[in-house]
């Protein structure tokens, strides 16, 4: 019997939309939006110039290969052109991946506290999600691989990973690709690569090279400070990439994002102030923090997770309403099951340090 009215796919109905971290702070005379992991130092003024050269040309679609753009990452990384497939931001791209290999009955995995777009791509595109626990707020390679069964076909790692900042090496790495299927298609979601300093990283894109079955996604959103024009890129095989621009948008990047990034992605030094900017006042931000009497779990990327006690008055939902009250807005990640802690994105000094003396303050009970 059919239903009197449209009915979406149940896979689709089990959806929880994403809700992005709040900006705003009601009453507060100024407020320092520290809950969606923003640079501080803004977007390079290259960046900017393009975009208001671009706005001479509205009417005009752009190039939908966007072949200057794939051109210009390629040359910043020594990659093939050809094998790079830009999107509206790196969740376009991942939504894209999982559309392209994901089907009904198929499953998709992903570790308990990672992005929360895996779990609405894997759905959205029929699958069901499978979720792995993870070991010390990280990804553990051996139960990935214990999830995988003949119905698998994509795992998504974020690394390092948001919320928690925390990575897995090179070693590790490699080791969960050895031991996944061929065709299962694994996803390494690098939005915050470019921050990470530690030896022990690798990139993803030599695994990507070499393997079929390996795409990296980036984003511009993060330390290219272009979060408001939507861009990202993925890097896989040709044939991984022809089967993402069969199915995305014929002009799913629009112009001002492209020229954008083209002069972004070519302003390293812009790049360098941020990653030396993150460093400092990362260190700083958990030897503070730290010193206040509150765990810190030690990240690589712009932000850092914040533990609270369970105990009335000292919880991490009243203490985002004690913050948010001072104009600073955190992020609360509950959604990621981390209901008893805060993310802070790694600001400018002037938030960093309200951050560090607003937290005294709810630490010792003061109004």
């Amino acid at each position: 019997m059919n239903p009197n009215r449209p009915v979406p796919r149940r896979s689709v109905l089990a959806i929880e939309a994403y809700v992005p971290g709040k900006s705003g702070a009601p009453g507060a005379a100024k407020v320092y939006k520290l809950s969606s992991n923003e640079t501080p130092l803004g977007p390079s003024p290259k960046a900017v110039a393009a975009f208001r050269e671009a706005a001479g040309s509205l009417e005009l679609y752009p190039d939908g290969s966007v072949a200057r753009l794939r051109a210009a990452i390629g040359a910043r990384y020594g990659l093939d052109p050809q094998r790079i497939v830009c999107g509206n931001g790196s969740d376009d791209l991942l939504h894209l991946i999982a559309s392209a290999f994901v089907g009904e009955g198929d499953e998709g995995v992903f570790t308990e506290h990672g992005f929360l777009v895996y779990r609405i791509a894997i759905l959205a595109a029929g699958g069901a999600p499978v979720v792995v626990p993870e070991k010390n707020l990280t990804a553990d390679v051996d139960a990935i691989l214990a999830a995988v069964t003949a119905r698998t076909k994509i795992v998504f790692i974020a690394n390092p990973n948001n919320p928690t900042g925390t990575y897995l090496p090179a070693s590790e790495v490699k080791r969960l690709h050895a031991g996944l299927p061929p065709h299962v298609v694994l996803v390494l979601d690098h939005a915050y690569a470019e921050y990470v300093r530690s030896d022990d990283y690798t990139n993803g894109l030599e695994l990507a090279d070499a393997h079929p079955n390996v795409v990296v996604t980036h984003t511009f959103s993060k330390i290219h400070g272009l979060a408001s024009l939507r861009l990202g890129w993925a890097y896989g095989h040709p044939e991984v990439c022809d089967a993402v621009n069969r199915i995305r948008g014929p002009f799913n990047v629009n112009g001002a994002a492209l020229e954008a990034g083209v002069a972004a992605i070519g302003d390293i030094d812009h790049v360098n102030a941020a990653i030396s900017h993150n460093e400092r006042w990362r260190t700083w931000l958990e030897a503070e923090i730290g010193k206040l009497g509150l765990k810190v779990t030690p990240s690589v990327g712009n932000f850092v997770l914040i533990h609270f006690p369970e105990a009335p008055g000292k919880s991490a939902a009243e203490a985002d309403d004690f913050l948010t009250s001072r104009g600073l807005v955190l992020r609360r990640v509950s959604s990621y099951g981390l209901p008893h802690a805060l993310r802070m994105t790694v600001g400018a000094e002037e938030p960093n340090r309200l951050v560090v003396q607003a937290l005294a303050d709810f630490v010792a009970g003061k109004a």
